[in-house]
């Protein structure tokens, strides 16, 4: 499969992506992640630490990208259906 999104994807979408994700879908995104094994529940609870969207999403996309290509994969996949306009806007769909 050559036209998988992986974690150069996420990197070069990174700034768009703290920027344009929403509260709400940050948490179901920590959510979908956390059941797909993808994230940690110690992952999860550091996120939740962060006071803002912007240092969640950072925390989130970071951790996802040094997992390697088949978690940044996932994420991407999550991320497609909970806000399908942000990944249209980001080149992810």
């Amino acid at each position: 499969m050559f036209d998988m999104k992986g974690e150069g994807d996420l990197k070069k979408a990174r700034s768009g992506f703290v920027g344009g994700i929403s509260e709400p879908v940050v948490k179901s995104l920590l959510d979908k992640l956390l059941e797909k094994k993808v994230i940690t529940d110690s992952e999860r609870e550091s996120v939740d630490t962060k006071q803002n969207r912007e240092d969640k999403a950072r925390l989130v996309i970071d951790t996802v990208r040094k997992k390697g290509e088949a978690a940044s994969s996932d994420m991407i996949e999550v991320l497609c259906e909970l806000d399908p306009s942000l990944c249209e806007h980001l080149g992810l769909e």
